[in-house]
């Protein structure tokens, strides 16, 4: 129910998955197994897949850290974006991409949950899109010695606030991998 106009179609965003963003993740291994398994679905139903690839000074551009994690690959005419700031959209040519694609509608997967996985779910409401989060597709490291909650919890959190956030015109839903069916409608 998006409020883009003539934009229909839904694409995957996987989010950040980089060597050093997730080597030290909570439950690293099922998450970015859960992830493969949205990117072989959204493949199989012709839904785009959009990778987004974090760098700053402590990511540096090329470096093994920054790299995407082994066991995932994006297929060379998938669009790549790269970005500096939280929010995916931001100094970023996401919003363009996806306008051309004609996309209105999101499913979101990657890391890290409590910095660029929330600041690009509120990105992408507040511009219009239907946002969807996969449940178990998306994780965070523990910063707890810094006050956070332990990632398990932020997790929870950022799905029940997600799955219960509402506006004009515009649809947010929490959905499990398992739920997620890219069949040329909403997942």
């Amino acid at each position: 129910m998006t409020t883009l106009p003539d934009r229909p179609r839904t694409a995957l965003i996987v989010i950040d998955v980089q060597n050093g963003v997730v080597e030290g993740a909570y439950r690293r291994d099922a998450v970015v197994a859960k992830i493969a398994e949205l990117v072989d679905k959204a493949r199989a139903a012709a839904v785009p897949v959009v990778w987004v690839q974090h760098s700053d000074a402590q990511l540096a551009r090329g470096s093994d850290a920054w790299q995407f994690v082994p066991e995932l690959s994006r297929a060379g005419h998938e669009t790549l974006v790269h970005k500096s700031y939280g929010d995916s959209f931001e100094g970023t040519d996401l919003e363009d991409a996806l306008a051309a694609a004609g996309v209105g509608r999101l499913v979101v997967a990657g890391a890290q949950t409590d910095e660029c996985i929330r600041s690009t779910i509120h990105g992408a409401f507040v511009r219009g899109y239907d946002v969807t989060l996969v449940a178990d597709a998306h994780t965070t490291e523990d910063l707890s010695d810094w006050g956070a909650p332990p990632p398990e919890l932020v997790i929870a959190h950022t799905n029940l606030y997600w799955e219960n956030h509402a506006a004009p015109g515009r649809t947010a839903a929490v959905v499990a991998t398992s739920a997620v069916a890219f069949d040329g409608g909403a997942p």
